[in-house]
């Protein structure tokens, strides 16, 4: 613990002079091949990109699969991935990069910048600095309003974000405790806009990706037939089937600075060097002292037992946009990305100046799980005979475990009638997350959001309990409809059919008061 948190506050000097590391040798070579190739074998990926770095250069890239599922259309290093959440760490970058040119303070008010920020809390409010946004101890309970967020596409806008956080009550008190959210990175990307004077797109592209030579994207653009870039899929049929592909016109979306940065491996590997061994010119773009700042934890994060059992860890942190961990006896650096039909993540051991990154366009969950520790063990135990199976059966039987599944069963099912729900019908609001309408439709009750089309489903019973059962694939978490009664007749609270489910389905954090009949 003492020398993680020593690491941590090094000062880092122009080439990171660490301990160097022997390049990948032939025989591991094939073991690296063998990893990837179990990896699209056993979890049937449609894609993956993956690439190492060892002391401070790129010794192996590997590409496999297709960027679109039965195109022929071959995944490359320069085929474009969603990030998702690998672009936290872009937009602390940016705010550093601002610290450095004198445009604000990591301990300035966040009000100093943004005077219409809120809080649920007018003391926090009031003493939310700009370094709290970006490291998850705000109080806001895990993925707290991310409905504002996803599933996309949806009309809730920045302005909203930034009015909705008023009214989300925190599930903790301020900076007492960790719980991952996406809200504030968004006011984070903001609040750079507002100090930056451009918009938070303008300023990546300005700030980031053309003083490292990035050729990731993030904002709007036109589609050309040959862009080389991958789209998400999901399982279906035991196939791999395109998720929400892009048209030709690619908008700007709300949650850019906390996720909605796409680059490809030869980027990632870039800007994972960066990190790892930076240049005369990298440290000019970004200072040694934002350099610390950045990899300083800030929340303590919990240990859960698969990491322990895995890799002994006993400390795991969050600093600015990045995890920091002891991983067998090493500093870790890291992020991963979660967005439906993506997944990626970027590990960094920066003794060594080496790491890897792997990108994945499907239902990619466990191989990321399970890939990163396999390549992990390459790195800091590569001696280490376990497999890919052998990872992958510790999943399964921590997933099989009987305490494991929370879910209960509602196959038994029935569409609920208008003449059932008389009382009940109507349209319904929420102070952040708007109206939705619950109505008779083609003799079923339909729910439908104002703001987010694609919450919208046909409410169910089960047992004695209504719940919404959604339309198509892009809600994959069902959600309970618990209408008040009593003194609390004309409220309607909602919860996770599956209590387990992703926390970015934050229906628990809404309230409704029934506001007028169905139009």
């Amino acid at each position: 613990m003492s020398r993680v948190g020593a690491l941590c506050m090094a000062v880092f000097a122009a080439a990171l002079a660490c301990l160097p590391s022997a390049r990948v040798a032939a025989a591991d070579r094939v073991a690296i091949d063998r990893v990837v190739d179990d990896l699209v074998a056993r979890y049937a990926l449609p894609g993956l990109a993956f690439g190492m770095i060892e002391d401070g250069e790129v010794t192996y890239v590997r590409t496999a699969g297709e960027r679109i599922a039965g195109s022929g259309k071959a995944v490359t290093p320069r085929t474009l991935f969603k990030i998702a959440s690998n672009s936290k760490a872009m937009t602390a970058a940016l705010l550093a990069r601002l610290v450095d040119a004198g445009k604000l303070r990591w301990d300035d008010p966040v009000t100093k910048h943004l005077p219409q920020f809120r809080m649920f809390d007018p003391w926090v409010t009031r003493n939310m600095q700009v370094r709290d946004l970006l490291v998850h101890n705000s109080g806001l309970p895990e993925g707290g309003g991310d409905l504002m967020l996803w599933p996309e596409p949806n009309a809730f806008t920045r302005a909203d974000i930034l009015a909705g956080l008023a009214h989300i009550r925190p599930a903790y008190s301020f900076r007492s405790g960790y719980a991952y959210d996406n809200l504030l990175y968004v006011v984070a990307g903001e609040l750079a806009a507002a100090a930056g004077g451009a918009s938070y797109e303008d300023l990546v592209r300005r700030e980031l990706f053309e003083p490292l030579g990035l050729q990731c994207r993030v904002g709007s653009w036109r589609s050309r037939a040959g862009d080389d870039i991958a789209q998400p899929h999901m399982r279906k049929d035991d196939r791999n089937v395109v998720l929400g592909a892009d048209g030709d016109n690619v908008s700007a979306i709300t949650s850019a600075a906390a996720g909605g940065i796409r680059c490809s491996l030869e980027d990632m590997l870039a800007w994972a060097r960066n990190w790892l061994a930076p240049s005369s010119r990298d440290l000019e773009w970004l200072s040694a002292a934002q350099r610390r700042e950045m990899w300083t934890p800030r929340t303590t994060m919990p240990v859960s037992a698969r990491k322990r059992a895995w890799e002994n860890t006993h400390y795991h942190g969050y600093a600015l946009g990045f995890r920091v961990a002891d991983s067998d006896g090493e500093w870790t650096v890291s992020h991963t990305g979660t967005l439906s039909g993506m997944y990626s993540v970027m590990m960094l051991l920066p003794d060594r100046r080496s790491g890897f990154v792997i990108l994945i366009n499907g239902e990619g969950s466990q191989a990321r799980t399970v890939g990163t520790e396999a390549l992990l063990k390459s790195l800091t135990t590569p001696g280490d005979a376990r497999r890919v199976a052998d990872y992958a059966a510790d999943l399964a039987r921590d997933a099989a475990a009987p305490t494991r599944s929370r879910a209960p069963d509602t196959s038994a099912r029935v569409a609920v009638k208008p003449s059932a729900m008389r009382d009940r019908l109507g349209v319904w609001r929420d102070p952040w997350f708007g109206e939705v309408a619950i109505c008779a439709r083609d003799a079923r009750v339909r729910f439908v959001a104002a703001k987010s089309p694609r919450l919208a489903g046909t409410v169910m019973q089960v047992g004695d309990r209504a719940l919404v059962d959604w339309d198509g694939d892009a809600v994959d978490v069902e959600a309970w409809l618990d209408f008040g009664s009593g003194e609390r007749a004309g409220t309607l609270a909602m919860a996770k059919v599956d209590p387990d489910g992703d926390f970015s389905s934050d229906y628990e954090d809404l309230a409704f008061t029934r506001v007028r009949d169905c139009d």
